[in-house]
C-alpha cells in the first residue's frame, strides 16, 4: 500500500497537481508491482518561507542518508 506525500511550493493549479499525482501514483503502481488502487497520493502546498523550517529542516536535512533521490539544492 504505498502512500506518496508530494510537497511544493504554493501556485501550481489543481489540474497541474491532478496530472502530477496521476502520474505518480501509476508509476508507482507499476514499478513497485501493485495494483493502482493501492496506491494514494497527497499534495501539501507550502509558502516559499515556510519551506526551510517545514520542510528542509524536518524532513530533508535529518533524512539526508536514507534519500535515494537528493535535492540539488541546500537551505544554508
Amino acid at each position: 500500500m504505498p502512500h506518496v506525500v508530494i510537497k511544493c511550493f504554493k501556485g501550481r493549479t489543481e489540474e497541474v497537481k491532478q496530472k502530477c499525482v496521476d502520474k505518480v501514483a501509476q508509476d508507482v503502481a507499476e514499478l513497485m508491482g501493485c495494483d493502482l488502487s493501492s496506491v494514494s497520493v497527497s499534495v501539501k502546498e507550502f509558502d516559499k518561507e515556510e519551506w526551510k523550517p517545514q520542510v528542509w529542516d524536518k524532513e530533508i536535512a535529518p533524512e539526508m542518508d536514507s534519500l535515494y533521490k537528493k535535492p540539488g539544492y541546500t537551505c544554508d
